[in-house]
Formats: C-alpha cells, sequence, structure tokens
C-alpha cells in the first residue's frame, strides 16, 4: 500500500521544527510530505522546503478543520492508498509510518490512529490525559461493540491518523463546516456504515497540551457545539458522561500517586470543562456577538 502524508499547519514555531525533524527522520525515503500552510508569519514554509516537503498555502480564512484536509487528499486521491495525518505539534517517533499502515491490512478497516504520548515538558494533568484516552492496549471497533464501548467506538484523532483513501471518497470525506471533531464524524459514518476503527498503540507519536482552565472551557464549549450539531452521534453511540465520570476518578488517583498538588487545579479543569460543554450544547440560545468570545476556534464564527 502507497501512503502519504498531509499536515496543516500555521505559525508551527519550534515545535513543528522538531516535528518536521523526525518526520523526515523516521519515513521511508521519497514519501511525499505535503504541508497545507494557512500563510504563516514564521519559518514554518521554509522549515518543511528545507526537508524537501510538499507546499500549499492557502489564505487563513479559508482554513477549515475538515474542509482543509479534504483539499489534502482530493490532491493526491488517485496516486496513493492511505493518507496519513499529522498536526503541525504532533512530534512522530520511530516506526510511527510503518506501524499505523499495517492496520489497514484488514480490508474492513476504513481509518485508524496512534498513541500520542506527553510531551516533555507536559504536566501532570497533561499527562494523565494522554495515559487515560491513548492506552497500551490495542484494539478495532465496528457496530458491533457500540453497546460494550458507547461513545468510545468513534474516539479518534488527526492529531495522528490515516484513512484508506477509496473509503474516505466513498463516504464523502470530513464535514468542511464542522467547528472541530471531523475525525470523529468521520469515524461515526464510517463506523456505521459497516467499516472499522483500529487503535494502535505501537504507532507512536508526542502530542499533548498545557491548556488552562479558560482554554479548556473554550475547548469544551466548541465540543459542546460539535455535540449539538451533530446530534447524531450521541444518538447512536450515547453521551460521554459515562466516560467523563471515569476520567476524573482515574486523573484523581493518577493524580494524588504523582503529582497531589495539582488535585486543585484538575478540579478547576474539570468544573471548566463541564461548564463550557453544557454551554456549548446551548450555544443557541446565546446571543451571537459573545460565541466568539467563548470558542476557542473564533474563525469559525466570523
Amino acid at each position: 500500500m502507497k501512503a502519504y502524508i498531509a499536515i496543516p499547519t500555521y505559525n508551527g514555531g519550534s515545535i513543528w521544527e522538531e516535528s518536521a525533524k523526525n518526520i523526515n527522520l523516521y519515513t521511508p525515503k521519497d514519501t511525499l510530505v505535503h504541508v497545507i500552510d494557512s500563510s504563516s508569519k514564521d519559518n514554518t514554509v521554509d522549515i518543511a522546503l528545507n526537508y524537501g516537503f510538499q507546499v500549499l498555502k492557502i489564505d487563513p480564512a479559508n482554513f477549515n478543520h475538515g474542509g482543509t484536509r479534504n483539499l489534502a487528499v482530493e490532491l493526491h486521491k488517485d496516486e496513493f492508498d492511505i493518507v496519513i495525518f499529522l498536526t503541525q505539534d504532533a512530534i512522530p517517533e520511530s516506526n510511527f509510518f510503518e506501524n499505523i499502515i499495517t492496520a489497514f491490512h484488514d480490508p474492513s478497516v476504513a481509518c485508524a490512529f496512534g498513541r500520542q504520548l506527553p510531551h516533555k515538558n507536559a504536566t501532570a494533568i497533561a499527562k494523565h490525559a494522554r495515559y487515560f484516552n491513548y492506552s497500551n492496549n490495542k484494539y478495532i471497533s465496528s457496530k458491533d461493540k457500540i453497546s460494550q464501548m458507547g461513545i468510545k467506538t468513534v474516539f479518534s484523532s488527526n492529531s495522528f491518523s490515516a484513512y484508506r483513501i477509496s473509503t474516505f471518497m466513498q463516504l464523502g470525506g470530513f464535514p468542511d463546516n464542522t467547528i472541530l471533531s471531523e475525525d470523529m464524524y468521520f469515524a461515526a459514518k464510517a463506523i456505521m456504515e459497516g467499516h472499522k476503527l483500529a487503535y494502535c498503540p505501537d504507532a507512536r507519536v508526542r502530542h499533548s497540551h498545557n491548556y488552562n482552565s479558560i482554554e479548556e472551557f473554550k475547548r469544551y464549549f466548541d465540543i459542546g457545539v460539535f455535540h449539538t450539531d451533530e446530534s447524531w452521534i450521541r444518538e447512536n453511540f450515547g453521551g460521554a458522561g459515562g466516560e467523563g465520570l471515569r476520567f476524573i476518578k482515574s486523573e484523581f488517583n493518577y493524580l494524588i500517586k504523582n503529582k497531589p498538588t495539582e488535585i486543585l487545579s484538575a478540579g478547576v479543569h474539570n468544573f471548566a470543562k463541564i461548564v463550557g460543554y453544557k454551554l456549548g450544547q446551548n450555544y443557541k440560545k446565546i446571543p451571537k456577538k459573545y460565541l466568539k468570545n467563548l470558542s476557542m476556534h473564533k474563525r469559525y464564527w466570523s
């Protein structure tokens, strides 16, 4: 199977330089790496070109999580079997490329995602989030697992993911008007159509965020917006309430053992997530002039 890498970028900074270095180091020779850059004002494009990556510049106003990635597929759909998506702040580890492609030896697998380990500067809260969501246990999600896995059936992340292009095109790709979670949207659509989703923990990148409570609020506001607009996902796979409670219990136990001084901060973060999510679910009742300030993705509301 022939695969290439696609990466949306914008002002990637030093972490993009580290990511690009590892992409170049750990991908097979002559692998196409296509960067779609939203007119960065720093040296993001120069870094990409220095490593021999292909670069397409777009207007920042035209960026969309789903639509920009659809463009990356559309440009190469006739040349490749698999597209691997990374974000500019995901730093690949050895064998990331080969190990995620192995998931597609099963012809029923439409998409796959790899393990995200925390960055070396991650806080204890950020570390736990990665360990909780990205375990070392391999699994495959399918329609017959919904009763067992619930919303986790369609958990995925385009920070490091791969898609079978033929199935991607058949199902219409990502939505081009969603605020975020285009990866979950596609996974849900694929599962409902009888395809499978693979988690590949032996394909690894380093990717995490040291969000403060305000950033957590805004991110979960956007997640609430997404779940409201795409209510069919919750209707078919259930809500995230049970998973959220399990996360809070796991986080408390992790912090007690590793960083008890962050327990209070974790409580504030979780409160911010809950309030943000609930507000996001009710965003249609909020005056439009306030939505941009409540959201992490401000361009979505322009």
